[in-house]
């Protein structure tokens, strides 16, 4: 293959291969090979009849769907270039980033962006809505698209034929538009199905949007080249119904998808004693047994308990999972061990778009979730001296889009990218540390890992949502969402979360509140990462009041 439709295109001979569920009119409806193929040919001939030539970009803002799929098959198949963006992203963002790739297409999936856009944008390429009424002045499918068509086309493409701009969801400034190539997604996608291997009987649920290049790779393309069929979730309300409907048997998520089932059964077992007893033994089981250190006893124990109390549990996620790959952001120990203590496969993963996005993954039979596993094959990783992760290989990006010098900045004259993360590496595993760019530098010189902090007061079922204060400060201060409402409890929680760590690394104030921290509010990327300026931001008089009352501001 050297271009990523082919990975379509090789079901022609099977065309009745059901390929894609998707809820719509009520129900799950089934489509096929042929399906999704004929829809794609009719894209191409309406792209085709418009003069559209080789490295025009489309851009996508649409949720996942077998429309979603055509649309992107049928611009790599001409050679187009996909400039997937985030529904629910602020349409300034948006705005900018189809002004920065000059797209010659937005394919949007309802009109009720189309107000807010045509605000934010002095001016807009031409619009294609799913959903449009006659009233919204733009082109539909039923306009756009014609009766009928040839057969799908698949061009060759060049070793670099780019294939898509992905914009970066950075926590600050602008983000950056990262030029993959055909060849760096299929040779991703085709090392990751080294490292779990997909069968006709799968059946994976599609839960984050395919403007996530975690999910696009991991969850559209490979699941593609394998043959095996993926169902649209219906969104992040519906995903217990829809695992309990769907019953899949593998699922891509970022952390925060499992954090949160683990609340709701915390939740559920909040007032039952005899019941959360039984659950914190048999995750204390299972997590031995995970780890090797069980005896004949634990491991007897530990199989009447996982049948009446992790069974009935697991069932609520559809009851068929065998595998969930969880990446995108750091996974909780406290998670990890939940979940495999109950029984369910999950293995860690580790990747950012420049590289397409997976630089490493642990094994189904060597996994250590403190670690993101062992690097993909054909990449090539090291360490700089600055204890940054060094990644070089087949995956790793042009550059990004009409920008020399961010280019530059990270990316070599002889191919090592570097990823800004400091890491471990030891036995051919990954530790990640933290960003270097998350070291906050207190005024007395001590540095501070962020990543690292965080992630130990996260384990501490008390926190939610937490971002570490104090830089140039001379004490650290925590900003947290939770429910427990006595500040000083928080604060000596906190404390004993970070009692592996330096002594100078301790918060002397907790500054909560009950209510979340949500993509609505600005406060969180559309990949759930936070964005810390805002935070910082919306927080700024709290923080100002209680360095000041410390007489200890520098």
């Amino acid at each position: 293959m050297n271009n990523l439709a082919e990975a379509l295109k090789q079901h022609d001979p099977t065309p009745a291969k059901v390929l894609y569920r998707q809820w719509s009119g009520g129900e799950w409806k089934r489509y096929t090979a042929g399906e999704i193929m004929d829809l794609a040919a009719r894209w191409q001939r309406a792209f085709l009849d418009r003069g559209f030539e080789r490295g025009d970009r489309v851009a996508l803002c649409m949720k996942n769907s077998v429309h979603w799929i055509a649309i992107d098959q049928a611009c790599l198949g001409l050679g187009l270039v996909v400039v997937p963006l985030y529904v629910i992203d602020n349409p300034e963002n948006i705005a900018w980033c189809l002004t920065h790739c000059e797209a010659r297409l937005l394919v949007l999936e309802t009109p009720r962006v189309l107000d807010t856009l045509r605000r934010a944008a002095a001016a807009l390429p031409p619009i294609v809505c799913l959903q449009a009424e006659p009233e919204d002045e733009v082109a539909t499918p039923r306009t756009f698209l014609p009766a009928d068509a040839k057969s799908f086309t698949v061009v060759p493409m060049p070793e670099d034929g780019l294939a898509s701009i992905v914009y970066t969801s950075g926590t600050t400034g602008r983000p950056k538009g990262v030029k993959l190539s055909h060849r760096n997604i299929l040779s991703n996608a085709q090392a990751a199905l080294k490292i779990v291997d997909l069968n006709e009987s799968d059946l994976l649920l599609s839960v984050l949007p395919l403007s996530h290049m975690f999910e696009r790779t991991c969850g559209y393309y490979a699941p593609l080249m394998a043959g095996v069929p993926v169902a649209f979730s219906r969104g992040v309300q519906q995903i217990g119904d829809d695992l309990a409907t769907v019953q899949p048997t593998i699922i891509m998520a970022v952390p925060r998808v499992f954090e949160r089932f683990l609340v709701r059964i915390e939740q559920a077992l909040k007032e039952k004693r005899l019941k959360r007893a039984l659950f914190e033994r048999t995750v204390e089981l299972g997590w031995r047994v995970f780890c090797g250190k069980a005896d004949a006893v634990d491991r007897a124990v530990y199989a009447a308990l996982r049948r009446v109390v992790a069974k009935p549990i697991l069932e609520r996620l559809g009851g068929r999972l065998r595998l969930t790959v969880v990446g995108g952001a750091a996974l909780e120990h406290r998670v990890a061990k939940h979940f495999l203590g109950l029984g369910l496969t999950m293995l860690q993963g580790y990747g950012l778009s420049e590289v397409s996005p997976v630089v490493a993954a642990n094994h189904l039979d060597d996994n250590d979730p403190a670690s993101v596993g062992y690097p993909l094959e054909g990449l090539e990783v090291k360490v700089s001296e600055q204890h940054e992760l060094l990644v070089r290989g087949p995956a790793v990006m042009l550059g990004y889009w009409r920008d020399p010098e961010a280019t530059a900045a990270v990316l070599s004259s002889d191919g090592w990218l570097n990823t800004g993360d400091q890491v471990d590496i030891r036995d051919g595993r990954i530790y990640i540390k933290g960003r270097t760019k998350d070291i906050l530098v207190l005024s007395n010189g001590e540095k501070v890992p962020t990543d690292q902090i965080e992630q130990a007061l996260l384990e501490e079922s008390a926190f939610e949502q937490v971002v570490l204060v104090g830089e140039g400060r001379a004490f650290l201060i925590l900003l947290a969402v939770s429910q427990e409402a006595d500040e000083k409890k928080l604060t000596r929680l906190a404390n004993d979360q970070l009692k592996a760590f330096p002594r100078y690394i301790r918060v002397r104030r907790v500054i909560a509140s009950k209510e979340a921290w949500t993509l609505e509010d600005g406060l969180l990327t559309p990949t759930l990462k936070v964005k810390r300026a805002k935070v910082l931001a919306r927080f700024d008089a709290d923080i100002r009041r209680v360095y000041d009352a410390s007489g200890l501001t520098d």
